[in-house]
């Protein structure tokens, strides 16, 4: 699978207004190549650069199986009109918050994931929580990285 951003390329510099400490938008995003017997996407953003470890920015799942596009700026709530739900974030919050690194230049995976069910249950997974019941479930992945320095 291949995703992209409008907003940004692979490895490029994520544009401030996608910052925690700016206007804090989730990026618009889009994916080709969907394998055959997808029912939902997942997807997951993190900063593996983060200083206490692997830090989660963005927690989707249950995205229908049809969808090709995220617009930019998807509301922090637990469930949107398609049926996508939101997890939790390490801010502890649902939906997207953007990159805030202490300090240099940090690395964010956007990771999308083809699914070939829907998954039962709730809203505010964790992505631990929610790479758990993926499990035996993952037809197919694909990352779109970008960086942020703050100035």
């Amino acid at each position: 699978m291949k995703i992209i951003s409008k907003a940004f390329e692979e490895g490029g510099l994520i544009p401030r207004k996608y910052a925690y400490d700016d206007l804090d938008v989730s990026p618009p995003l889009e994916w080709s190549e969907v394998p055959e017997g997808t029912k939902t996407f997942a997807l997951i953003c993190d900063d593996p650069d983060a200083p206490a470890g692997t830090w989660v920015h963005w927690v989707l799942y249950n995205l229908p199986g049809n969808m090709k596009t995220l617009p930019e700026n998807v509301p922090h709530v637990g469930v949107l009109e398609n049926g996508t739900t939101q997890g939790r974030n390490d801010f502890r919050k649902t939906g997207y918050d953007g990159p805030c690194p202490p300090a240099g230049i940090h690395r964010y995976y956007f990771k999308l994931y083809a699914l070939d069910e829907k998954l039962e249950v709730g809203t505010g997974l964790s992505k631990k929580e929610l790479l758990r019941y993926m499990e035996g479930h993952v037809l197919e992945e694909g990352a779109l990285m970008g960086k942020y320095k703050r100035s």
